[in-house]
């Protein structure tokens, strides 16, 4: 049997391409791999029978949304996952499922080699690389645009040349990558960090300045995870979906930021994750009134470095394992309602209740029926006060 590479299949021009040239540079036979994370656009079936027309042995296609949904975002949702604060990991969570994929199908047909569509200059060749290494790591990984010198312009005279069924069209000016956790956006105009995004880079959101009356949700939680929404029952991938589209009309959920690549660069991205946004600002305020202070505080430190090493490509690392279980530890009680006003690009919380609330009234209140004793706190405040007050004598003297 001839040796076999599993690639990383999208159905546009560079891995359309990569078919023949892999075949072309390592004499062996290809098999391509399509995930449906939740992208939309054209059929599966389209972009399989594409593959075999490109020259494909096999074409294999994956409906992973709702494993996507829950085992890759919900772990990102109890995280509320923000790298940098602001980017809910729209690329990076998708990257270690496709790489499952790849790891799985190239074992199921003697595949040696899986390949991807990454050039050497973005995060995902780390995330796609670093995921196989660590679920299969006899596999060896290939980037045709990174190892076998695969360029846009060779692409297009190999796709011409070989009567590939790939519609030349003029360039998209952007470079972009979605799935059902949101859309990224990034190159042509963008590149330069003073110019402002345009009202047609977007697809997920509306404009949120032409915004009309405002939407209220409920959203239903059950230890950390969505199950309703306004009392009607959602699976995970369904609570994404719909808030998508809730929170999406309002223009919730767009985000312009500098980030620090893994590879050491700076780069200007613009994303949108209505549903994303939306159910993170509600789970986050959930939890604000469920944990315990210090669990709270804590988590929210580990919240970055959560988000960190999963930004980083290292989803399947001991150490995030290691978090895995403390943070499922925490959604314990994570579980109520909270309701969300929508309007404008904003995802407002304005109600929270749960039976496990830590919230309690006659202690808070200030009206008659406080249970709080006041008297208590002069000697809590010396007490607390007296390192500084020490140090103060000393710092003074």
């Amino acid at each position: 049997m001839a040796q076999r590479v599993v690639l990383a299949y999208s159905g546009g021009l560079d891995t359309s391409v990569g078919i023949g040239w892999l075949k072309d540079a390592t004499g062996k036979e290809v098999v391509a791999l399509a995930v449906d994370v939740g992208q939309g656009g054209e059929d599966m079936d389209d972009i399989r029978q594409r593959a075999l027309d490109c020259g494909a042995v096999e074409s294999v296609v994956v409906d992973a949304k709702d494993q996507f949904a829950n085992d890759f975002l919900m772990p990102a949702l109890k995280a509320n996952a923000m790298y940098q604060k602001r980017y809910p990991l729209v690329s990076a969570l998708s990257r270690p499922v496709i790489a499952q994929h790849l790891a799985r199908v190239a074992k199921e047909l003697g595949a040696d080699t899986v390949a991807h569509g990454c050039t050497g200059k973005g995060n995902d060749q780390v995330r796609f690389e670093a995921a196989v290494a660590a679920l299969a790591p006899d596999l060896t990984s290939i980037a045709p645009v990174r190892d076998l010198a695969l360029t846009r312009d060779k692409a297009i005279v190999y796709a011409e040349e070989h009567n590939l069924p790939i519609q030349q069209s003029k360039k998209n000016p952007y470079s972009i990558d979605k799935n059902v956790w949101g859309r990224a956006v990034e190159t042509g105009f963008l590149e330069d960090p003073w110019n402002a995004p345009i009202e047609d880079l977007y697809e997920y959101t509306l404009d949120p300045s032409a915004d009309g009356p405002a939407d209220e949700v409920t959203i239903t939680f059950a230890q950390g995870i969505p199950v309703a929404i306004d009392g009607n029952p959602v699976t995970p991938l369904q609570a994404v979906q719909q808030m998508n589209a809730i929170a999406g009309r309002h223009g919730v959920g767009r985000i312009d930021i500098v980030e620090d690549r893994l590879v050491g660069i700076k780069s200007r991205e613009v994303y949108e994750a209505p549903g994303a946004l939306a159910l993170i600002a509600a789970h986050e305020e959930l939890e604000n009134l469920t944990l315990e202070r210090d669990v709270n505080r804590y988590k929210r430190k580990m919240e970055a470095d959560w988000a960190e090493l999963v930004y980083e490509g290292l989803w399947f690392s001991g150490l995030k394992r290691s978090m895995d279980a403390f943070i499922d530890d925490t959604q314990k009680y994570v579980s109520g309602e909270i309701r969300l006003t929508l309007q404008g690009g904003r995802a407002v919380v304005t109600g929270r209740k749960s039976e496990q609330s830590l919230y309690d009234f006659s202690l808070a209140t200030y009206d008659t029926g406080d249970t709080f004793d006041q008297s208590l706190a002069k000697g809590f405040i010396e007490i607390w006060s007296l390192p500084s007050k020490i140090s103060a004598r000393r710092d003074l003297s």
